[in-house]
């Protein structure tokens, strides 16, 4: 059973899908089942470089920054993408980055109650709750 908004990858040749809709099948590529994602919250290394962080701009702004301490965005390791998504789950956002570029985004929702995961093309799936 799969449900909306999860994600899955494909552990031979690498796709990653997120369901849109709800659905009873198993997920399947490269003729093996697909690898359902978790997403992490703490980083046990010490300095957290993964899981976002929510914090309001001098224009009063919501920015959403991957890590207390800003995670690398080089070529061999960065964020791919930072998805938000609504408290009831009907609505999702998603910023695709790519090496050189800040790990950080604006939130584009009109409320703050919202969850940010991000992809790390190393580490995987990260999250956190603004409540």
């Amino acid at each position: 059973m799969t449900e909306r908004l999860e994600l899955y990858r494909c552990n031979i040749c690498g796709n990653l899908v997120e369901v849109i809709l709800d659905g009873a099948g198993e997920l399947v590529c490269c003729g093996e089942e697909m690898e359902h994602l978790n997403a992490q919250n703490n980083d046990s290394m010490g300095l957290e470089k993964h899981v976002p962080v929510f914090e309001v701009n001098d224009k009063g702004e919501q920015i959403i920054r991957i890590g207390s301490t800003p995670h690398p965005m080089i070529n061999e390791h960065y964020i791919m993408f930072v998805e938000t998504i609504s408290e009831d789950k009907n609505h999702a956002h998603f910023h695709y980055l790519y090496p050189e570029m800040k790990p950080e985004i604006l939130n584009k929702f009109d409320t703050d109650k919202i969850t940010a995961r991000e992809y790390c093309n190393i580490h995987g799936l990260w999250e956190a709750k603004n409540d």
